[in-house]
């Protein structure tokens, strides 16, 4: 469904996504199946968007950006893709920031040019990002900084007096050279 209050000038959407009112899109930008985005958005033409994506109000993205499958970006989200901007100035390729499969990017977050921000790792809101973020972190403030660790749902994990995590499910993880590991 494309909301007739919409201008969308792009023809690569797949199956099931919906684009509501006042949303622009241009029209190289390729969106995949069963997306939601919101009203008052913006996507610019070199932007790649994945399957079951959430983009709410207020969420511009600008060339360079890649959203794989099952983000969440919530409301008024900031995207920068150019490190070192200038009126009437504009760069041939733009940095790329991707937002690896399954990550939330919390409202009001800004997330700085040339940034990947891992698998699940859930930004929290209002956080400035100016460095990667691993899969399963948990980010927050300015500049964001991991205060812990999250599952494949956005559940916070526990740590152990032993130096594991787990969830409410009593599975269990450990921290491996930087990254979290499911373990039994």
């Amino acid at each position: 469904m494309i909301h007739p209050l919409s201008d969308v000038k792009t023809e690569n959407i797949g199956e099931g996504t919906n684009i509501w009112q006042y949303s622009v899109v241009l029209k190289f930008a390729i969106i995949g199946n069963n997306c939601n985005i919101n009203c008052h958005t913006f996507i610019e033409n070199d932007v790649i968007i994945g399957n079951n994506v959430t983009i709410k109000s207020g969420v511009y993205l600008w060339d360079g950006i890649r959203v794989e499958d099952n983000v969440f970006i919530g409301p008024n989200a900031t995207f920068v893709n150019d490190k070192y901007p200038r009126s009437k100035q504009y760069l041939e390729e733009y940095a790329k920031t991707i937002l690896m499969q399954g990550c939330s990017i919390g409202a009001n977050a800004t997330i700085l040019a040339n940034l990947k921000i891992g698998s699940y790792a859930l930004v929290g809101a209002g956080s400035v990002v100016t460095k990667e973020i691993v899969s399963h972190a948990l980010v927050v403030g300015n500049p964001a900084v991991q205060i812990g660790w999250v599952n494949k749902t956005g559940e916070i994990l526990k740590k152990s007096d032993t130096n594991e995590y787990f969830d409410s499910n009593g599975v269990k993880y450990i921290v491996l050279n930087g990254q979290l590991v499911e373990y039994s």
